[in-house]
């Protein structure tokens, strides 16, 4: 899927957002400025979330309440750790993970371990600015979910 602004990843993010619930784990990929934030800012919207969505970068994570709370975590600054996965089980995040959408910005190969059944979702940029996102469901209910978001 090409979405060709910005404003069209907002969007995308609040679609998302409306196949999205309580327990789920979202995980981003894709490089440096491909829109992993700008994807949960939709997703926020989406949920509910007033609060301003900015990078965790340097938080690594941030609960917001909504009418869905969402986990917004971003796992960039652990990788060089020599046990990324130990800094995450220190994050906690899955004191949370039942009562909240868990969004993971760089966190494959590190955070699967908090749910069997999890959407990864690959965004990419190119150089028009465009951003391509491809949807890759992991167990459970989520190849049909994911279905309902075909345009």
């Amino acid at each position: 899927m090409k979405l060709p602004t910005v404003e069209d990843t907002h969007a995308f993010g609040r679609r998302l957002a409306g196949i999205l619930r309580a327990g789920d784990l979202v995980l981003l990929t894709g490089p440096l400025g491909a829109g992993k934030t700008a994807l949960v800012q939709g997703i926020a919207a989406g949920l509910g979330v007033s609060d301003a969505i900015t990078s965790p970068t340097f938080v690594i994570a941030r609960v917001h309440r909504g009418r869905t709370p969402l986990v917004h975590a971003d796992a960039y600054r652990l990788g060089d750790s020599p046990d990324p996965r130990a800094e995450i089980d220190d994050l906690d995040l899955d004191a949370s993970a039942d009562d909240a959408v868990t969004v993971v910005e760089w966190g494959a190969g590190m955070v699967e371990q908090l749910n069997d059944e999890y959407l990864r979702v690959r965004i990419d940029r190119l150089d028009d600015d465009t951003r391509v996102i491809e949807l890759i469901p992991h167990g459970g209910d989520w190849a049909d979910r994911v279905q309902t978001l075909s345009p």
